[in-house]
């Protein structure tokens, strides 16, 4: 036996997405539970993150503010509400006060680019905040976890960890532990795995062996590890490579002289009063600010994305993080670009992605190597079909909007989806030559979908057909979901819609299933079909030019049958 293991956590089951924080953190601003968010008030502001779809409580009783507190948390562990101070540590007076959005809150809040967001997580991850087995202090499990890469680097020439590596050294070490012992440890299992012809069990006899010094179940291992590297790749210094991570190439000398330190014996106050106010870092000094531009600079120019910072200033501190993120922004969008221009040919993991949706969510891991699975998180469905849509556009190709244009959603760093997007607008605009797609999609099913989805469905393809009519673009409305309720289809079928001074309107609204969807996706790739969007759209056609000849249930068994003629062709 060795070691006793604790494995530590950055985030909690009821957050697993750091990238929800900004609009769960907006909502608390807005509410009247900022500074008041204990009692009651607990349950009420889960009703408030439910109804934004931020959570998906059962309502069962036990749930009823179970998720309020763990958001509560996390707005505090980041320093984005005052957190609760404990006797032994000082008084709450002399921090703040308890559960009031904090000056960094109020910074976090403004940050409305993804490089600033996360900036901002950065500062709050590189505070040690963790305690050290042994009483040692504490320490930042991302400074940590860099630590443990470069010297990877060193010994291995890449700094990349995988999903396995981090699941049973990563998130199980801290400073207590000899660096050089722990890459050892990783580099053995790592030439033992690839030796091993049966990945799965390999992994599971590992996590088997190191969870006999684990006091709790074995699942935790991974389990923890996605939601923890979720939470380290929010920092921008990291990103996914495969199922684990590597340092990202424009961060790694800011990676550097993060890792220099990773343990301290400060005060919890003064910690907590510099995580309250935003953490320094090293990109506040002038020589670090003008390295890291200049690393950004070089990615860049070598990935071949032009850029002009002709008429920006960049002669102080701020002026110079600000067109550093500038170029972060830029550089994630062209890498949005690349990412599209890969979709087509990763039109089966697409399928897959579908085949999870329509079960309601779960995992399929690849029979050999579980690094290769696929998962869709059961409270994260909605966001997960309507990003699974967008893909399959970008799939299809011929598009003339940019791929960030078309997704009212938005993406983590990895391109996965953080939250479903808001009201006011379509989920996917998919612009082509000739016309337009608007696809709308939903989770709801019953005799609820149709309250909740025919007067938005209607309004949106209402308002792009005003839109795009002024060029004389026709608009078709395709509307998705796993089950199609009969009196959706009733609403869709007539598709009538007043606009402004009672102008009518007959709509083209096509109410699929996915499972229909997905049936017309596969036979479209599979038959090497060239104009895939316009097959979509003869599909539309068809199943409209029949809506008047017969009734809700009739047309939707008419739907089927045209499904079934599109894939036989």
């Amino acid at each position: 036996m060795g070691k006793p293991i604790t494995i530590w956590q950055l985030g909690n089951t009821g957050l697993r997405n750091p990238m929800r924080i900004w609009e769960g953190l907006k909502l608390f601003a807005e509410s009247p539970f900022n500074g008041n968010l204990r009692g009651d008030n607990e349950e009420r502001f889960q009703t408030l993150l439910n109804h934004a779809g931020l959570v998906n409580s059962t309502g069962a009783a036990e749930d009823t503010s179970s998720y309020a507190r763990k958001w509560r948390l996390m707005f505090g562990r980041f320093g984005f509400i005052y957190p609760q101070v404990k006797k032994k540590d000082g008084n709450q007076e002399d921090l703040g006060p308890l559960d009031l959005i904090t000056p960094f809150g109020e910074t976090f809040l403004k940050a409305d680019t993804y490089p600033a967001q996360q900036e901002c997580f950065l500062r709050s991850l590189s505070l040690e905040q963790t305690k050290v087995s042994g009483n040692l202090g504490f320490f930042s499990p991302l400074r940590w976890i860099l630590a443990m890469m470069l010297e990877l680097e060193k010994r291995t020439g890449t700094s990349e960890i995988s999903r396995i590596e981090f699941s049973l050294w990563g998130h199980t070490t801290d400073p207590s532990y000899d660096i050089d012992d722990v890459v050892d440890h990783i580099i053995d299992l790592r030439e033992r795995r690839k030796k091993a012809t049966a990945k799965r069990r390999f992994d599971a006899e590992e996590i088997k062996k190191r969870g006999q010094d684990y006091s709790k179940k074995s699942d935790n291992f991974t389990d923890y590890s996605d939601m923890n590297m979720r939470y380290l790749r929010i920092s921008g210094i990291v990103q996914r490579k495969g199922r684990g991570l590597i340092i990202v190439p424009a961060k790694h000398f800011l990676a550097e002289k993060l890792a220099k330190t990773t343990l301290s014996r400060r005060p919890v106050m003064d910690v907590y009063k510099e995580l309250c106010h935003g953490a320094s870092l090293p990109m506040d000094d002038l020589g670090t600010a003008k390295a890291l531009l200049l690393d950004t600079e070089a990615q860049l120019k070598k990935n071949h994305v032009y850029y002009d910072l002709s008429d920006r200033p960049v002669s102080t501190v701020p002026e110079i993080n600000a067109a550093r993120l500038y170029l972060e922004e830029l550089w994630q969008k062209t890498d949005e670009t690349i990412y599209a221009a890969k979709q087509p040919e990763q039109w089966q993991e697409i399928s897959d992605y579908m085949t999870l949706l329509i079960k309601g969510g779960g995992k399929k891991i690849d029979d050999s190597d579980e690094d290769k699975g696929i998962e869709v998180p059961k409270d994260e469905t909605p966001a997960y079909l309507e990003w699974v849509l967008w893909r399959a556009a970008l799939a299809f190709g011929n598009l003339v909007n940019h791929p960030s244009d078309m997704r009212g959603f938005r993406l983590d760093s990895d391109f996965l989806p953080v939250s479903a997007a808001g009201g006011g607008r379509g989920d996917l605009y998919c612009e082509y030559d000739k016309f337009t797609i608007l696809t709308e999609v939903t989770m709801s099913r019953g005799s609820r979908q149709e309250s909740m989805e025919g007067e938005p469905v209607r309004r949106h393809v209402s308002d792009a057909v005003l839109k795009y009519g002024k060029n004389n673009i026709p608009v078709y409305g395709l509307f998705i979901a796993i089950k199609i309720d009969t009196n959706t289809a009733e609403t869709f079928r007539h598709g009538i819609w007043y606009a402004k001074d009672d102008v009518k309107q007959r709509l083209d609204i096509l109410p699929l299933t996915l499972a229909q969807f997905q049936k017309c996706f596969i036979a479209l790739f599979q038959s090497n079909e060239t104009a895939k969007h316009e097959k979509i759209k003869e599909l539309i056609e068809t199943c409209e030019a029949q809506r008047d000849l017969m009734e809700a249930p009739a047309w939707k068994k008419y739907i089927e049958q045209a499904v079934g003629k599109t894939i036989l062709k």
